[in-house]
């Protein structure tokens, strides 16, 4: 069975827990997902059927979960800087496992930072293009706007995206494209991928803050990012904003631990195919 914390003690790929929710606008609870994957993540086999290729030969660890201060999410993200930023200084490949969607902003400040070329592609529900929420410039409802303040808004491309303001919408309405468009555009870049959970469906993935009606499935996501990551240069990614405590039968951190699992296993498929050509 797949266990992310079991005997990984050093690898490539570093998963990074971000327990942090504190700018939550409807339904809190985020900060309990990194646990509930790792849980969760026990149920899974090793063997992704899809991909033809098992977790127990991918170079990956789980270094446990920050400890993030709640209330003000400048400390937090703070923190997710400097951990990603460490990270970077040891050639590893960080996979930040959210937590609320502004957790994502640390991490990308860190990266960036050595990429300044860098591409971000934003799987989401949500625009999260606003310039505040309720005056707060710093929410996950602003992340992508934040993350556009760093990386350019010509820099960013979502797919997914079913709920956003007027003003989102006309700020965001050139960024919008499917994964094959998503490919041609990024290629040659060094990429951030950023996905956040409720652009599932709520009938397969409930357990989420912001549910939004009109997703896409879990085998058309797991297609898509197997996809972008086998032929991307990514530098980092997360899964963030899974709610377990709304989903008491616990398939949405069951659907959330085999995303991280086909994410680790295209990753270091990726990385297999580089070192044999």
């Amino acid at each position: 069975m797949t266990q992310f914390i079991a005997s990984h003690t050093d690898g490539k790929i570093c998963l990074v827990g971000a327990p942090y929710d504190s700018t939550t606008s409807y339904r809190p609870g985020a900060r309990f997902s990194p646990a509930a994957i790792r849980e969760a993540s026990q149920s899974l086999e090793t063997f992704s059927f899809q991909q033809l290729f098992d977790l127990e030969d991918c170079s990956f660890m789980d270094t446990g979960d920050l400890n993030l201060p709640f209330g003000d999410p400048r400390p937090a993200l703070e923190e997710i800087e400097t951990a990603v930023t460490e990270l970077l200084e040891q050639n590893k490949l960080p996979f930040l496992i959210g937590g609320e969607h502004l957790t994502s902003l640390g991490a990308v400040k860190a990266i960036a930072k050595r990429n300044p070329s860098m591409k971000v592609i934003h799987l989401d529900a949500h625009a999260d293009l606003r310039e505040d929420y309720l005056g707060q410039k710093l929410s996950h409802a602003t992340v992508m706007k934040r993350i556009a303040d760093i990386v350019g808004i010509d820099s960013i491309r979502q797919y997914g995206v079913r709920s956003c303001t007027q003003d989102e919408y006309i700020l965001g309405k050139d960024l919008r494209a499917d994964p094959g468009q998503i490919l041609s555009w990024a290629e040659g870049s060094p990429c951030y991928i950023t996905c956040d959970l409720d652009i599932l469906d709520p009938s397969v993935l409930p357990g989420t803050g912001t549910p939004e009606p009109g997703g896409i499935s879990f085998q058309e996501l797991t297609d898509a990012l197997i996809e972008l990551i086998g032929n991307l240069s990514v530098a980092g990614m997360d899964v963030v904003e899974l709610a377990p405590h709304y989903d008491p039968s616990g398939v949405s951190s069951v659907v959330a631990a085999k995303i991280i699992r086909e994410s680790l296993i295209a990753l270091s498929k990726k990385k297999e195919q580089a070192v044999g050509n």
